[in-house]
């Protein structure tokens, strides 16, 4: 199977061109073009490309330029806004956009959103429609997201980064993995699957951060590695760690057989998205 990352955010240079909303502690730019040369050095075939709601809010143009740049190479997912009242319609053009495999919602504790606003049925309800996937952020925010996701369950969820607030600089807090017994109960759900986004940024320990494969099979116990979709989160885990360091350790881990890693590493994001790279 092909090696998919589930989540990566490229983007320019912040310009009156297309400015951005945040100045995050990422790089000043990873373009789509060095984003795919970042995944050649390391053996990534292919990737889900998030546009990045950090610089760009709900504005997709530029991981619409990437996907037709690179279509063998990304799929795009875009984050779109529970306040636009015509929402559902912004769904409907999103669909026709070559590329485009899933939407987005956020759901951190910031939004102050609740499980039942009339914002997230209507996007719930077109995903189904034009049959999206939903990603959802709702990491130190489970309760809600679970409550979401147990209001549609005719919707197909893909939660981001197991659920589980990562850092943006180091260290790791001293207990990264506190919300792990929500996420595994969140396994419960049928309709939802997990991506194991991230990861790396939760160890305390230095590269190729071995702490983090304990918790992890618990995760891949409950969840089955079929909706186990592996990824980086690169940029957003730059200040953490390298893309390099973001890979290698799901390619070299023992704690894997070759079913598995193929699984994780790729068949279950095809599977979730839809979708898969050619080179």
């Amino acid at each position: 199977m092909p090696i998919i990352d589930s989540q990566v955010h490229a983007y320019e240079a912040n310009t009156p061109k297309r400015p951005w909303a945040t100045v995050p502690n990422w790089p000043p730019h990873v373009t789509g073009d060095e984003m795919v040369a970042a995944m050649d050095k390391v053996g990534v075939d292919g990737a889900i490309f998030i546009s990045a709601f950090s610089q760009y809010r709900y504005d997709a143009s530029y991981a619409m330029e990437v996907a037709r740049a690179h279509p063998a190479r990304m799929a795009i997912v875009k984050p779109v806004d529970p306040d636009d009242p015509a929402v559902a319609d912004v769904i409907a053009e999103w669909k026709k956009v070559p590329g485009a495999v899933g939407i987005r919602i956020m759901l951190r504790k910031e939004e102050g959103r609740s499980p039942s606003d009339p914002g997230l049925d209507r996007i719930l309800r077109a995903a189904v429609r034009h049959d999206f996937p939903v990603n959802m952020l709702c990491w130190d925010n489970v309760d809600a997201g679970r409550a979401v996701i147990d209001r549609h369950p005719e919707t197909r969820f893909i939660i981001d980064h197991l659920a589980i607030l990562q850092p943006r600089v180091p260290p790791a807090p001293p207990n990264p993995w506190a919300d792990l017994p929500k996420v595994l109960e969140l396994a419960k759900r049928p309709n939802a699957v997990i991506k194991v986004s991230g990861a790396c940024t939760l160890s305390r320990e230095p590269y190729p951060f071995n702490d983090i494969w304990d918790p992890l099979q618990r995760v891949f116990d409950a969840w089955g590695f079929n909706r186990c979709l592996w990824g980086t989160d690169w940029t957003r885990a730059f200040a953490v760690v390298n893309y390099e360091q973001a890979v290698k350790p799901f390619l070299e881990t023992k704690r894997l057989n070759d079913s598995e890693r193929a699984m994780l590493m790729g068949g279950a994001c095809a599977k979730a998205y839809g979708w898969s790279p050619s080179r």
